[in-house]
């Protein structure tokens, strides 16, 4: 504690810790102060503590004794105007990484072009629409690819372990400078949510272009401007070639034409470890029963689960873990070409679905994947035989192959199915078909396992909808740790999930922000 500011943690009910002048009583309180002794105060992080019989909020705060200092509050970033600069950077790629790459390429001076092969938020939704009303993929513009990438209409969960990449609070204050809310900048779990993403995102390209930046959409890279062993720019699907100082690639884990495009020039990819198997769909309130062990959650948020297995079968071991557990939220359609089913989840800001859904995928490793005959692509080419075997066999739409779990432990095809937060429909299938063998029995031992950690969660309470195939990118192109630039390429810079080096919007926009640095370094 100082003169002016005096450190506090409290457990709080949930009912207290989110009303706010019942919250700013009871930390007051805790600190044996009256709201006349305090200025201000500041709540820095929030996090709900279920260990015992009745869940309690965790609230750190800072008490204030006379006026905070200004910086407590910002200030907010501000760019420099780069049209004229001398240098410039083309940045393939408008998702978190791309954009982040962006500004920090603008604070620099630098003045990047960013090149999107799909649409802007506003003109994405209606391809999303005509996919999930009348099962039309359109290859550039979907749940994967457009503005802000694949994370703007497929949830907002900027949680990350990431922390050693860069600095998370600084991504956060940035996402609430261009109208995220501050809630963001306190939560233990933070969100935005899919329906206020967009304007966030719209936000983030406005601020390029009032600098000086470039933003084009409709823009597909399809080759590369080499020059011996430096790239100097790119080409674009209408035959244009751009220069540019440095190129940064952030195109996202499912630019399946850009690792092909690399491949066939010679520029070294990696195979690379990934995850795959289904998305499991709960009623929210059955995961808010066995979460908070209450009747009703009342002022609580909808409540989330984090899950893992170790399975063993044929005598290898692979893990089975929940990715991307949505709560209160739906699941889509994320294919990126027509002839493939893939889902996804999202959550609603407010969470308030009725529908729980998850990833449950297990660990696809090297054994796995067919080295000898597709080398460097071999995940990616595991990533396409199961997403259009699922096609296949649900009927060549956006239906997705779905059975409730109980009948899949015991390789049952379901009579019927439960209603679902998936909007094109489901098709009653044995997930064995679909994922094969292997896969299906390391996906069962995983799911019995989680049924003994959370009450009624593997039953015929809940159902399975696959594939969920797009955890991380299945390839890796490689880079020098301390440059960032690809080793065999200069002016090259590998960047985000799509080149294997983050997993999610948060640990994204950090690598981009690490590439502009790297990029300018290099000039």
């Amino acid at each position: 504690m100082s003169d002016n500011k005096q450190e506090i943690e409290v457990l709080l009910p949930p009912a207290v810790a989110y009303d706010e002048f019942k919250r700013y009583s009871a930390i007051l309180s805790a600190a044996g102060l009256t709201p006349g002794e305090a200025d201000f105060v500041h709540l820095r992080k929030r996090s709900i503590d279920a260990r015992g019989r009745q869940p309690l909020v965790r609230l750190r705060a800072d008490i204030y004794h006379t006026p905070p200092p200004a910086g407590l509050f910002g200030p907010w970033f501000q760019y420099p105007d780069v049209r004229q600069a001398k240098r410039s950077v083309i940045i393939v790629g408008a998702g978190p990484a791309g954009l982040f790459a962006a500004l920090r390429a603008i604070e620099l001076g630098v003045r990047p072009i960013v090149l999107e092969r799909g649409k802007d938020v506003r003109t994405r939704r209606r391809d999303l629409a005509a996919l999930n009303k009348d099962h039309i993929v359109n290859p550039d513009s979907n749940y994967c690819f457009g503005e802000g990438g694949a994370g703007t209409y497929s949830d907002g969960k900027l949680y990350t372990r990431a922390t050693k990449r860069g600095d998370v609070g600084r991504i956060l204050r940035l996402l609430v400078q261009h109208g995220a809310t501050p809630d963001i900048l306190v939560d233990a779990h933070p969100h935005i949510g899919t329906n206020k993403l967009p304007l966030v995102v719209a936000a983030l390209r406005e601020s390029i272009r009032q600098a000086g930046g470039e933003v084009r959409f409709d823009t597909r890279v399809t080759d590369l401007v080499l020059d011996e062993s430096r790239l100097r720019g790119v080409v674009t699907a209408s035959g244009e070639a751009l220069e540019a100082d440095a190129v940064i690639l952030a195109t996202g884990h499912s630019a399946r034409d850009i690792y092909e495009l690399l491949d066939r020039r010679g520029v070294l990819i990696e195979a690379k470890p990934f995850a795959l198997g289904v998305r499991v769909e709960h009623q929210q309130q059955l995961i808010d029963q066995a979460q908070y062990r209450l009747p009703d959650r009342g002022q609580l948020p909808a409540a989330s689960y984090s899950l893992v297995h170790q399975t063993h079968w044929q005598g290898q071991q692979r893990g089975v873990f929940s990715f991307c557990m949505c709560p209160g939220g739906f699941i889509v359609p994320a294919a990126t070409a027509p002839g493939e089913v893939v889902v996804n989840g999202m959550s609603p800001s407010r969470r308030d679905s009725r529908f729980a859904n998850s990833g449950i995928v297990a660990a696809i490793e090297f054994e796995d994947m067919d080295l000898r005959q597709h080398g460097a692509l071999a995940g990616l080419r595991l990533q396409e035989q199961i997403e259009q075997r699922a096609c296949h066999l649900a009927g060549n739409t956006q239906l997705a192959p779905a059975q409730r779990l109980g009948d899949f432990l015991k390789k049952k095809t379901s009579s019927e199915l439960l209603e679902t937060s998936y909007q094109p429909g489901l098709v009653a299938l044995s997930m064995d078909e679909v994922l094969g063998t292997g896969l299906a029995e390391r996906l069962r031992q995983g799911f019995r396992n989680f049924g003994q950690k959370i009450p009624g969660y593997a039953t015929n309470a809940a159902q399975i909808v696959g594939v969920e195939s797009r955890t991380s990118s299945p390839v890796r192109i490689p880079r020098d740790r301390d440059t960032l630039e690809h080793p065999q390429v200069r002016g090259l810079f590998p960047c985000g999930e799509g080149a294997g080096y983050a997993g999610g919007i948060v640990s994204a926009a950090m690598d981009g922000e690490r590439c502009a640095e790297a990029a300018f370094n290099s000039f």
